[in-house]
Protein backbone atom coordinates (compact mmCIF):
# COMPACT_ATOMS: atom_id res chain seq x y z
CA UNK A 1 0.00 0.00 0.00
CA UNK A 2 2.78 2.41 0.92
CA UNK A 3 4.73 1.43 -2.18
CA UNK A 4 1.75 2.17 -4.42
CA UNK A 5 1.20 5.50 -2.72
CA UNK A 6 4.85 6.44 -3.19
CA UNK A 7 4.68 5.70 -6.90
CA UNK A 8 1.56 7.79 -7.32
CA UNK A 9 3.32 10.72 -5.70
CA UNK A 10 6.26 10.52 -8.09
CA UNK A 11 4.80 9.99 -11.58
CA UNK A 12 7.79 11.61 -13.26
CA UNK A 13 10.20 9.04 -11.85
CA UNK A 14 7.92 6.22 -12.98
CA UNK A 15 7.80 7.69 -16.48
CA UNK A 16 11.62 7.91 -16.55
CA UNK A 17 11.99 4.26 -15.56
CA UNK A 18 9.39 3.02 -18.04
CA UNK A 19 10.96 5.07 -20.83
CA UNK A 20 14.39 3.63 -20.11
CA UNK A 21 13.09 0.05 -20.13
CA UNK A 22 11.19 0.73 -23.35
CA UNK A 23 14.34 1.73 -25.20
CA UNK A 24 16.60 -0.88 -23.69
CA UNK A 25 14.33 -3.75 -24.67
CA UNK A 26 14.53 -2.58 -28.26
CA UNK A 27 10.93 -1.40 -28.50
CA UNK A 28 12.18 1.96 -29.65
CA UNK A 29 13.80 0.40 -32.69
CA UNK A 30 10.62 -1.37 -33.66
CA UNK A 31 8.41 1.70 -33.38
CA UNK A 32 6.88 3.54 -36.31
CA UNK A 33 9.76 6.03 -36.23
CA UNK A 34 12.74 3.69 -36.54
CA UNK A 35 15.12 6.57 -37.39
CA UNK A 36 14.65 8.39 -34.08
CA UNK A 37 17.84 9.31 -32.26
CA UNK A 38 17.94 8.71 -28.51
CA UNK A 39 19.75 11.02 -26.10
CA UNK A 40 20.23 10.07 -22.44
CA UNK A 41 20.68 12.80 -19.83
CA UNK A 42 21.40 12.57 -16.11
CA UNK A 43 18.61 12.61 -13.53
CA UNK A 44 18.23 15.68 -11.34
CA UNK A 45 17.07 16.20 -7.77
CA UNK A 46 13.91 17.86 -9.09
CA UNK A 47 12.10 15.27 -11.28
CA UNK A 48 9.33 17.65 -12.37
CA UNK A 49 11.77 20.31 -13.61
CA UNK A 50 13.84 17.62 -15.30
CA UNK A 51 10.80 16.28 -17.13
CA UNK A 52 10.12 19.75 -18.50
CA UNK A 53 13.74 20.14 -19.65
CA UNK A 54 13.68 16.64 -21.16
CA UNK A 55 10.61 17.42 -23.25
CA UNK A 56 11.99 20.82 -24.26
CA UNK A 57 15.35 19.40 -25.35
CA UNK A 58 13.61 16.69 -27.34
CA UNK A 59 11.43 19.23 -29.16
CA UNK A 60 14.33 21.61 -29.86
CA UNK A 61 16.65 18.92 -31.20
CA UNK A 62 13.87 17.34 -33.27
CA UNK A 63 13.27 20.71 -34.90
CA UNK A 64 16.98 21.42 -35.42
CA UNK A 65 17.77 18.01 -36.93
CA UNK A 66 14.57 17.61 -38.92
CA UNK A 67 14.02 14.13 -37.45
CA UNK A 68 12.73 12.71 -34.20
CA UNK A 69 15.09 12.98 -31.23
CA UNK A 70 13.89 11.27 -28.06
CA UNK A 71 15.44 12.34 -24.76
CA UNK A 72 15.33 9.88 -21.88
CA UNK A 73 16.51 9.93 -18.26
CA UNK A 74 17.97 6.52 -17.37
CA UNK A 75 17.92 5.45 -13.74
CA UNK A 76 21.50 4.16 -13.57
CA UNK A 77 24.85 4.00 -15.31
CA UNK A 78 24.22 0.35 -16.11
CA UNK A 79 21.19 1.38 -18.17
CA UNK A 80 23.34 3.82 -20.16
CA UNK A 81 26.10 1.28 -20.74
CA UNK A 82 23.64 -1.34 -21.94
CA UNK A 83 21.91 1.17 -24.21
CA UNK A 84 25.18 2.20 -25.86
CA UNK A 85 26.10 -1.46 -26.29
CA UNK A 86 22.83 -2.59 -27.88
CA UNK A 87 22.20 0.54 -29.95
CA UNK A 88 19.14 1.83 -28.07
CA UNK A 89 20.99 4.93 -26.81
CA UNK A 90 22.88 7.08 -29.31
CA UNK A 91 24.22 9.87 -27.10
CA UNK A 92 24.69 10.03 -23.32
CA UNK A 93 25.70 12.69 -20.82
CA UNK A 94 28.28 10.92 -18.63
CA UNK A 95 31.35 11.54 -16.50
CA UNK A 96 34.81 11.43 -18.03
CA UNK A 97 35.42 8.26 -16.01
CA UNK A 98 32.42 6.53 -17.57
CA UNK A 99 33.47 7.58 -21.06
CA UNK A 100 37.03 6.37 -20.49
CA UNK A 101 35.62 2.95 -19.63
CA UNK A 102 33.13 2.96 -22.50
CA UNK A 103 35.79 3.96 -25.03
CA UNK A 104 38.11 1.21 -23.78
CA UNK A 105 35.31 -1.27 -24.46
CA UNK A 106 34.62 0.40 -27.83
CA UNK A 107 31.08 1.33 -26.80
CA UNK A 108 31.32 5.11 -27.15
CA UNK A 109 33.47 8.01 -28.33
CA UNK A 110 33.77 11.61 -27.24
CA UNK A 111 31.47 14.05 -29.04
CA UNK A 112 31.47 17.17 -26.83
CA UNK A 113 32.62 18.13 -23.34
CA UNK A 114 31.26 20.50 -20.74
CA UNK A 115 33.16 23.72 -20.13
CA UNK A 116 32.69 25.21 -16.66
CA UNK A 117 33.97 28.67 -15.80
CA UNK A 118 35.97 28.69 -19.03
CA UNK A 119 37.76 25.40 -18.38
CA UNK A 120 37.29 21.73 -19.26
CA UNK A 121 38.92 20.53 -16.04
CA UNK A 122 38.31 21.15 -12.36
CA UNK A 123 39.94 20.11 -9.08
CA UNK A 124 39.50 17.51 -6.38
CA UNK A 125 39.79 18.67 -2.77
CA UNK A 126 40.68 17.28 0.63
CA UNK A 127 38.50 18.97 3.25
CA UNK A 128 38.73 18.89 7.05
CA UNK A 129 37.25 20.75 10.00
CA UNK A 130 38.58 24.30 10.16
CA UNK A 131 40.07 23.86 13.63
CA UNK A 132 42.14 20.80 12.72
CA UNK A 133 45.94 21.21 12.36
CA UNK A 134 46.11 19.69 8.87
CA UNK A 135 47.58 21.75 6.02
CA UNK A 136 48.11 19.07 3.36
CA UNK A 137 47.11 15.51 2.58
CA UNK A 138 50.47 14.35 3.95
CA UNK A 139 49.24 15.34 7.41
CA UNK A 140 46.51 12.68 7.14
CA UNK A 141 48.88 9.72 7.55
CA UNK A 142 47.25 7.20 9.89
CA UNK A 143 44.00 9.20 10.00
CA UNK A 144 40.44 8.14 9.19
CA UNK A 145 39.28 9.61 5.87
CA UNK A 146 36.18 9.35 3.71
CA UNK A 147 36.15 9.19 -0.07
CA UNK A 148 32.94 10.45 -1.70
CA UNK A 149 32.10 7.03 -3.18
CA UNK A 150 33.92 4.07 -4.74
CA UNK A 151 33.12 5.30 -8.26
CA UNK A 152 33.53 9.06 -7.80
CA UNK A 153 36.01 10.67 -10.18
CA UNK A 154 36.97 13.69 -8.07
CA UNK A 155 36.04 12.04 -4.77
CA UNK A 156 38.09 8.85 -5.13
CA UNK A 157 39.82 8.03 -8.42
CA UNK A 158 41.77 11.27 -8.91
CA UNK A 159 42.74 11.79 -5.24
CA UNK A 160 43.85 8.15 -4.95
CA UNK A 161 45.99 8.51 -8.07
CA UNK A 162 47.47 11.73 -6.65
CA UNK A 163 48.46 9.86 -3.49
CA UNK A 164 50.30 7.33 -5.64
CA UNK A 165 52.16 10.07 -7.50
CA UNK A 166 53.33 11.43 -4.16
CA UNK A 167 54.54 7.97 -3.16
CA UNK A 168 52.03 7.75 -0.30
CA UNK A 169 49.94 4.86 -1.66
CA UNK A 170 51.09 1.69 -3.41
CA UNK A 171 49.12 -0.72 -5.53
CA UNK A 172 50.14 -3.63 -3.31
CA UNK A 173 49.10 -2.03 -0.03
CA UNK A 174 46.15 -0.01 -1.28
CA UNK A 175 44.89 3.15 0.37
CA UNK A 176 45.52 1.72 3.82
CA UNK A 177 49.25 1.88 3.00
CA UNK A 178 49.02 5.51 4.02
CA UNK A 179 45.82 5.98 6.04
CA UNK A 180 46.11 2.83 8.13
CA UNK A 181 44.06 -0.31 8.53
CA UNK A 182 40.33 0.35 8.92
CA UNK A 183 40.73 4.09 8.28
CA UNK A 184 39.40 4.21 4.71
CA UNK A 185 35.67 4.96 4.43
CA UNK A 186 33.32 5.62 1.50
CA UNK A 187 30.26 7.82 1.42
CA UNK A 188 27.33 7.75 -0.95
CA UNK A 189 28.24 11.11 -2.48
CA UNK A 190 29.93 14.41 -1.67
CA UNK A 191 27.52 15.53 1.03
CA UNK A 192 27.60 12.23 2.91
CA UNK A 193 31.42 12.29 2.93
CA UNK A 194 31.46 15.86 4.23
CA UNK A 195 28.88 14.97 6.87
CA UNK A 196 31.23 12.34 8.29
CA UNK A 197 33.83 15.06 8.75
CA UNK A 198 31.30 17.37 10.40
CA UNK A 199 30.22 14.52 12.69
CA UNK A 200 33.80 13.67 13.65
CA UNK A 201 33.67 10.21 12.09
CA UNK A 202 36.38 11.06 9.53
CA UNK A 203 39.22 13.55 9.76
CA UNK A 204 39.00 14.56 6.10
CA UNK A 205 36.95 13.93 2.97
CA UNK A 206 37.80 13.85 -0.73
CA UNK A 207 35.28 15.80 -2.81
CA UNK A 208 34.89 17.99 -5.91
CA UNK A 209 35.95 21.63 -5.76
CA UNK A 210 32.43 22.87 -6.42
CA UNK A 211 31.26 21.37 -3.12
CA UNK A 212 33.20 24.08 -1.31
CA UNK A 213 33.40 26.78 -3.96
CA UNK A 214 29.77 26.83 -5.13
CA UNK A 215 26.47 27.00 -3.28
CA UNK A 216 24.91 23.76 -4.48
CA UNK A 217 25.66 21.18 -1.80
CA UNK A 218 26.43 22.72 1.59
CA UNK A 219 24.80 25.32 3.79
CA UNK A 220 26.85 28.43 4.75
CA UNK A 221 27.02 27.27 8.36
CA UNK A 222 28.46 23.92 7.23
CA UNK A 223 31.12 25.56 5.06
CA UNK A 224 32.07 27.84 7.95
CA UNK A 225 33.19 24.78 9.92
CA UNK A 226 35.38 23.44 7.11
CA UNK A 227 38.63 24.23 5.33
CA UNK A 228 40.42 23.01 2.21
CA UNK A 229 43.69 21.33 3.11
CA UNK A 230 44.81 20.14 -0.32
CA UNK A 231 43.96 20.15 -4.02
CA UNK A 232 44.66 17.65 -6.78
CA UNK A 233 43.81 17.21 -10.42
CA UNK A 234 43.14 17.96 -13.15
CA UNK A 235 39.74 16.29 -13.22
CA UNK A 236 38.26 16.22 -16.76
CA UNK A 237 34.73 17.61 -16.93
CA UNK A 238 31.65 15.63 -17.95
CA UNK A 239 31.17 14.58 -21.54
CA UNK A 240 28.65 13.76 -24.21
CA UNK A 241 29.47 10.20 -25.26
CA UNK A 242 28.30 9.10 -28.70
CA UNK A 243 27.66 5.44 -29.51
CA UNK A 244 30.66 4.00 -31.38
CA UNK A 245 28.48 2.31 -33.98
CA UNK A 246 26.52 5.48 -34.81
CA UNK A 247 27.10 6.75 -38.35
CA UNK A 248 29.33 9.74 -39.02
CA UNK A 249 26.32 11.55 -40.49
CA UNK A 250 24.27 11.10 -37.33
CA UNK A 251 27.19 12.08 -35.11
CA UNK A 252 27.66 15.28 -37.05
CA UNK A 253 23.94 16.05 -36.94
CA UNK A 254 23.82 15.66 -33.16
CA UNK A 255 26.92 17.75 -32.59
CA UNK A 256 25.80 20.55 -34.91
CA UNK A 257 22.29 20.49 -33.48
CA UNK A 258 23.50 20.82 -29.89
CA UNK A 259 25.97 23.58 -30.70
CA UNK A 260 23.37 25.50 -32.70
CA UNK A 261 20.87 25.12 -29.86
CA UNK A 262 23.47 26.46 -27.47
CA UNK A 263 23.95 29.53 -29.64
CA UNK A 264 20.24 30.30 -29.87
CA UNK A 265 19.04 29.11 -26.46
CA UNK A 266 21.87 29.12 -23.92
CA UNK A 267 19.76 28.56 -20.79
CA UNK A 268 18.39 25.11 -21.67
CA UNK A 269 21.65 23.27 -22.53
CA UNK A 270 23.49 25.05 -19.71
CA UNK A 271 20.83 23.90 -17.26
CA UNK A 272 20.87 20.29 -18.45
CA UNK A 273 24.62 19.90 -18.99
CA UNK A 274 25.76 22.30 -16.19
CA UNK A 275 27.92 24.38 -18.52
CA UNK A 276 28.79 25.18 -22.13
CA UNK A 277 29.37 22.41 -24.67
CA UNK A 278 32.67 22.62 -26.53
CA UNK A 279 34.75 20.54 -28.97
CA UNK A 280 38.07 19.18 -27.67
CA UNK A 281 40.56 16.48 -28.62
CA UNK A 282 39.37 13.24 -27.05
CA UNK A 283 42.67 11.69 -26.00
CA UNK A 284 43.87 14.91 -24.39
CA UNK A 285 40.66 15.31 -22.39
CA UNK A 286 40.59 11.71 -21.17
CA UNK A 287 44.33 11.30 -20.53
CA UNK A 288 44.26 12.22 -16.81
CA UNK A 289 41.41 9.88 -15.96
CA UNK A 290 42.82 7.04 -18.07
CA UNK A 291 46.09 7.22 -16.13
CA UNK A 292 44.22 7.34 -12.83
CA UNK A 293 41.99 4.39 -13.74
CA UNK A 294 44.99 2.32 -14.78
CA UNK A 295 46.50 2.75 -11.30
CA UNK A 296 43.27 2.33 -9.34
CA UNK A 297 42.47 -0.90 -11.18
CA UNK A 298 45.67 -2.42 -9.76
CA UNK A 299 44.98 -1.47 -6.14
CA UNK A 300 44.69 -4.36 -3.73
CA UNK A 301 41.68 -2.73 -2.04
CA UNK A 302 39.74 -1.86 -5.23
Amino acid sequence: MNKKSSLLKTPSLLIFAVASIFYLTGCGQGSSDASALVVAIKPDKNPDAMESDRADLSARLTQALGRQVDVIIPTSGAVVEQGLANGTIDLAFVSSTSLARYSKDKLADLLLVVEQDGDTTYESLWVSLADKPYSSVQDLKGKAVCFASPTSTSGNIIPTYDLSKQGLVTAEGGRETFFGEGNVQYGTGYVSAIQRVLDGIAEAAAVSDYVMEKDLHLKPEQKARLKIIDRQGPVPTHTLAVRSSLSAEDRSALKDGLLELQESETALPARIFTGDLVVVEADAHLAPIRSALAFVSELSDS
